[in-house]
């Protein structure tokens, strides 16, 4: 009761407070979906991804060989980059139109086919050119660029005169003779002739005073060449070795007495 010693107040009972349902505390965790819950065709797709990547190195190589492929075709089998022109330089003696007939190359030709080595043996044939280069100029143009003999002598040839280069290749026939050029006679003038290759070193260690006063260098023999000079004057030679030093030795005697000058050993040269 109220007011007695050693009694307790009543407590009062505290309310209860209860979360409300709509707010409950949640964790989520991703989990695997089992292998019927993902459609069938997001499977497919999803198995084809790895393929792809893996492929896509294959398929640059295959699209970059058909590339090469289709630029080959056009290069080597088309007339697309075919010869269209040929230029022809430095052949005076055989004209443009001659080298290139002895070229024969077909117009329209791929430049990457034409064989630039036959094509130069072919021009190389023509007696007056001494050596040639072939060069293909893209697109369209076969260039041949010729390196023509160099007169140095001349033979009579009938009523003409046929003009020898240093090796003695007769290499073109003029019908007056040609200024500065001397005048050789020998039985069989040609490359592989020793006396007409001897003459030849006799006329290219001439000296200016002697050419002036040339008449014609005859042989025999490569052993028996004879230099005839102006004033029926006659330069006995010998043979064709130590042809400079004879050249000089003949030249101080010119201005001597006599009609023949032996140097045919040029240290104990004689004059008569």
């Amino acid at each position: 009761m109220p007011g007695t010693r050693g009694s307790r107040a009543p407590r009062l009972a505290r309310p209860v407070v209860r979360r409300a349902a709509t707010q409950p505390w949640r964790r989520w965790r991703l989990v695997r979906a089992r292998p019927e819950a993902v459609p069938t065709s997001l499977r497919r797709m999803y198995r084809r991804l790895p393929r792809t990547r893996s492929a896509r190195p294959w398929a640059y190589g295959a699209l970059s060989v058909a590339v090469l492929a289709a630029l080959g075709w056009v290069v080597l089998a088309t007339s697309v980059l075919g010869v269209r022109s040929v230029d022809v330089s430095g052949s005076s003696v055989a004209t443009p139109d001659e080298v290139r007939a002895v070229a024969a190359v077909v117009p329209g030709t791929p430049l990457a086919r034409v064989d630039t080595g036959a094509v130069a043996e072919r021009v190389r044939g023509l007696p007056s050119v001494a050596s040639v280069a072939v060069i293909r100029v893209w697109p369209h143009t076969l260039a041949i660029e010729v390196t023509e003999r160099v007169g140095v002598a001349v033979v009579a040839a009938g009523d003409a005169y046929a003009v020898l280069d240093a090796s003695g290749v007769l290499f073109r026939t003029a019908s007056s003779r040609p200024a500065g050029l001397p005048l050789i006679r020998v039985a069989t003038p040609g490359p592989a002739d020793a006396t007409t290759r001897a003459v030849l070193r006799v006329v290219g260690a001439l000296t200016p005073e002697l050419r002036d006063r040339l008449r014609v260098v005859e042989a025999e023999s490569p052993n028996r060449i004879t230099v005839r000079l102006r004033g029926d004057r006659v330069v006995v030679w010998g043979d064709a070795d130590a042809s400079e030093t004879k050249a000089r030795v003949a030249t101080s005697l010119l201005n001597g007495p006599g009609g023949t000058i032996d140097v045919s050993a040029p240290d104990v040269a004689t004059v008569s």
